[in-house]
């Protein structure tokens, strides 16, 4: 959607709208066509995905790319006026919001399955396998 928008904005502007918009340097290696990057210019790559292996601290970095993209949108709308860019913003914004509670309630499923003792540290219940014997038993 937002790769739309910027579409949208950028393709009927002229040479000199370019210039004077501070689009000439990204223009000169991508014309007008979306380039994902950050507002400060770092292109996106698969830095950008964090992940551990571990459910709880995974959930946690999930529920972190939310917010920060919610922030994102909502410094977006600080910048902007138009009607037809505000809407699809305030839609992914409360798409962010949506998917930060959905993450939360899995964290807190996550959680309750956990042994209370190990909470945060070590977890038998994740890193130890099943022994043989108790295969038919198994809680998990």
């Amino acid at each position: 959607m937002v790769s739309t928008i910027v579409h949208q904005l950028t393709r009927n502007l002229s040479m000199e709208e370019i210039e004077k918009s501070g689009f000439a340097n990204y223009y000169v290696d991508h014309t007008v066509g979306i380039w994902p990057q950050a507002a400060g210019g770092i292109p996106f790559n698969a830095c950008e995905f964090q992940s551990k292996g571990d459910p709880i601290t995974d959930l946690f970095e999930d529920m972190a790319a939310e917010q920060k993209a919610r922030v994102t949108y909502d410094n977006i709308l600080r910048l902007i006026d138009d009607p037809d860019i505000i809407e699809p913003i305030k839609f992914l914004r409360a798409r962010e919001i949506v998917h930060f509670q959905r993450f939360g309630e899995v964290l807190r499923t996550v959680q309750e399955e956990l042994d209370s003792k190990n909470f945060y540290a070590f977890n038998p219940s994740f890193d130890m396998p099943c022994k043989a014997s108790c295969k038919d038993n198994c809680n998990r």
